[in-house]
């Protein structure tokens, strides 16, 4: 009853929802597919490190990602962001597979001698079509919000080649575009009235810029542009990525820049910067609501930002002048100095606005630079990194004059240049180096990504775009600096600024290549993986022994045949459910063996196959080749030891019961066997008697052969105050009662829990030392039971059968 009326709600959410009408009403295709395919949704918050998300998280600025960790069984990674610290250079390696792909955000193109920004269209779109030549793009088929490139999505939307909506707005008639915004005025109310909060913020910033003595019209402009990146352009992501996933596409990737906007200007731990991440915060929740109740594809949902930002000074109020005049000053060159384009002045503030399109913003933002090299010094500066293009490239002499002369002078604290294949100079206050070899000695030997920091930073020298010189705002006693007039940057190799993060669900398999910790690409073969396009990580077969103290995790879940509360039928998702948790061993009840009503499809070996996990099966039910039963699963070698039915009532009225039966393997822990039992009881409280006293009699449990420590579990269709449950536990004990500081959870029916009748009874001397049954978005719609999952400690062992 329960489950009809879920699939009538999930029948009438669909009907009611708003991205099934907006993707209706825009004339956007749909996925063909049956809704088990495999779909991920990336998000990326743009500028926010690992240390900064968790100062945020602890406040309450993020209450959903901190959800994700505390009860959705999400965990919490470092990603090294690699050379340089910048968008384009990291979504270059997540998206196609290329390292270092530009030497920063702003550089000279030795070919063309232009000044390429990558806000701009067009090298934008040629350093793409570079990478489109040498991998694969990871969002192949799917869509691109507010990204530097497209990643290979057949629909890219607020990119630089993509300025605006106009392309969303063609053969759209007006009258279905009303109805679009009737369907969003909840949405629009919203954020009309988030516009006019983030108008109010946005003049208190203005005026607090104004007591601080800075520009007055660039801090009125700035009330506007705010509103826009803040707001305007983060819900408009936020509605096309939950249409996006209505849809059923494949991939779909987002980047919300808020965040990174605010700090680059107040810094990237102030107030008014961890204000934005409440709106990103809300936004994931209606993206991954939406994933989540896609009919087309089975969606994850990852999180995960870029980079850091470091705390830092703007360069010009420091020295007195800009880095510009310096390094003219040092050329020794007359007349003016190289000519200061409005980024950097100011940096990438403001610049993202164009992607919303509309010439009022344009005019804001004012004109971007055109500029093409002339063959006289130039220097390109943004964030705490910069490149010095002196027209002609000086010797190795000349470069340590001049390198010297910037840090004495000039108040640069550090100064690189290539030098052998693999190597670079760096200068210093403290001397001269040779990276990577002495990199300890410069950034300090507990920098937490030395040694790959060190081969990027050297690769970032080598870069055949990178300046004569580069120019590092890093420092190792104080705040960095930054070259624009900004008080949070990132670019170079500072701890905050390469430490950004990924919160990804448990069951992600990780390709870490030995590290503790992920890089952009270590994230794209993982999401690679999960989205079916590449093999299977490699994994232990079985587990290293296991370590002293170490609880065993014993799980035990009633798959409902593998079909779920919305009436997917996804073995897949069920491993993805035990994945999350990480059990040892997992006993699994109403599984299907070739039956035409779930697909014939072999359900206890996809899952197993899935975990990389032995498994055994006994059929309750077998006709030919069809077949319905349970099995156990194990990390750990385990034999059969015996299968089989167990009795029911007797004549006629046991006749139109279904089959019970029930499974005892043995497993070998530590070089001793646990004896494990899985069963599934009948519905009548008198063929559970009967089938109760047999699993405890000489054929099953009360064997002779049945020795050392042992755990009986499954789906019993019992209460706690049952008789049969008092008879088992007149031997066992019943692991959720052990424990008196915790309470008892119920197991059944999965979203709205109203019995406990699935359990795990250990013999005496099992200690118990935890017990989950999770209540997640996920577990709630996997099945009609919640799992089970009991972790124990074995008792003392003297290395003789017990």
């Amino acid at each position: 009853m329960i489950e009809r009326f879920e699939l009538i709600l999930k029948r009438v959410r669909r009907w009611l929802s708003r991205s099934d009408w907006g993707a209706f009403l825009l004339g956007l295709s749909k996925s063909r597919g049956t809704g088990t395919e495999p779909g991920l949704v990336l998000v990326q918050i743009d500028g926010l490190s690992r240390n900064q998300l968790e100062r945020a998280m602890k406040k309450g600025r993020m209450p959903f990602l901190d959800r994700l960790v505390r009860k959705e069984g999400y965990g919490l990674h470092t990603l090294y962001s690699g050379l340089p610290t910048s968008t384009p250079a990291i979504q270059g390696e997540l998206f196609y597979g290329v390292k270092g792909i530009v030497p920063a955000f702003g550089f000279m193109d030795r070919k063309t001698g232009k000044v390429t920004r990558m806000f701009d269209p067009e090298p934008a779109a040629e350093i793409q079509k570079r990478m489109e030549s040498q991998g694969e793009g990871l969002l192949r088929g799917g869509s691109s919000y507010s990204n530097i490139y497209s990643g290979g999505a057949e629909e890219s939307h607020f990119c630089p080649a993509t300025f605006g909506w106009s392309h969303l707005k063609k053969g759209v008639n007006p009258f279905a575009l009303a109805l679009l915004v009737l369907f969003h005025g909840a949405s629009l109310v919203r954020t009309a009235a988030l516009l006019l909060l983030e108008i109010v913020l946005a003049v208190a910033d203005c005026v607090r810029g104004l007591i601080d003595g800075r520009d007055l019209w660039r801090e009125i402009r700035f009330v506007p542009l705010r509103v826009a990146i803040s707001v305007l352009l983060r819900d408009l992501v936020a509605i096309g990525a939950s249409i996006d996933a209505t849809r059923g596409l494949p991939v779909v990737h987002v980047n919300f820049i808020g965040y990174d906007e605010q700090a680059h200007r107040r810094g990237p731990s102030s107030n008014f910067a961890h204000w934005s991440l409440k709106g990103i915060d809300d936004a994931i929740k209606r993206i991954f609501n939406a994933a989540r109740r896609s009919p087309l594809r089975d969606y994850d949902v990852w999180i995960y930002s870029d980079h850091g930002q470091e705390e830092t000074v703007p360069y010009p109020l420091e020295n007195g002048r800009t880095v510009h005049e310096t390094v003219a000053a040092i050329l020794g060159k007359s007349g003016p100095p190289p000519k200061l384009g409005v980024m950097d002045k100011r940096g990438i503030q403001f610049e993202r606005s164009r992607w919303l399109g509309g010439s009022f913003l344009n005019w804001l933002v004012g004109e971007p630079d055109k500029e093409t090299g002339d063959g006289s010094p130039r220097v390109v500066a943004l964030g705490s990194l910069g490149h010095v293009y002196t027209g002609n490239p000086p010797d190795p002499e000349e470069h340590d004059r001049i390198a010297r002369r910037l840090i004495a002078e000039g108040g640069i604290p550090m100064v690189l240049a290539p030098a052998q294949p693999d190597s670079a100079s760096a200068w210093t206050a403290a001397g001269v180096f040779s990276l990577p070899r002495e990199a300890g000695r410069i950034f300090g030997p507990d920098h937490p990504f030395l040694e790959e920091m060190a081969g990027d930073l050297v690769a970032l020298c080598h870069h055949p775009d990178s300046g004569d010189l580069i120019l590092s705002g890093w420092r190792p006693d104080k705040r960095p600096l930054s070259f624009p007039l900004e008080h949070g940057s990132h670019s170079g190799p500072g701890r905050e600024e390469t430490r950004a993060f990924a919160l990804l669900p448990a069951a992600a398999p990780l390709f870490q290549n030995g590290r503790d910790y992920l890089r952009p690409l270590d994230l794209r073969e993982t999401a690679l993986y999960a989205l079916g396009r590449r093999p299977s990580p490699k994994k232990p077969r079985f587990r290293q022994p296991r370590k002293d103290n170490v609880p065993l995790r014993i799980m035990t879940y009633n798959v409902h045949l593998c079909r779920g509360m919305d009436g997917k039928l996804s073995p897949a998702r069920i491993a993805k459910v035990i994945a999350h948790y990480d059990p040892d061993i997992v006993a699994l009840q109403e599984l299907d063996k070739g039956r035409p009503r779930t697909g014939e499809v072999d359900q206890a070996h996809v899952i197993a196959r899935d975990l990389e996990m032995e498994f055994h099966f006994h059929p309750a039910i077998q006709v030919e080749e069809e077949a319905y039963g349970d099995a156990i699963l194990s990390r750990y070698p385990m034999r059969l030891v015996y299968s089989g039915r167990l009795p029911g009532l007797p004549g006629r009225a046991g006749a139109k019961r279904e089959p019970r039966g029930a499974l005892w393997v043995a497993v070998t822990v530590d070089g001793r066997e646990i004896q494990i039992f899985n069963t599934h009881l009948g519905l009548k409280r008198s063929e559970r008697s009967v089938q109760v006293d047999a699993l405890l009699g000489p054929q099953w449990a009360g064997s002779p052969e049945c020795l050392g420590p042992i755990v009986v579990c499954g789906d019993f269709n019992a209460l706690p105050r049952s008789a049969v449950c008092k008879r088992l536990r007149g031997r066992f004990l019943d692991a959720q009662t052990v424990l008196r500081d915790r309470r008892p959870q119920r197991t059944f029916f999965g979203r709205y829990p109203m019995g406990r009748i699935d359990h795990v009874f250990v013999s005496p001397g099992i200690a118990i030392h935890g017990i989950e049954v999770p209540r997640t978005a996920l577990t709630q719609i996997a099945s009609d039971h919640l799992p089970l999952i009991v972790e124990i400690g074995l008792p003392e062992f003297d290395g003789k059968k017990a």
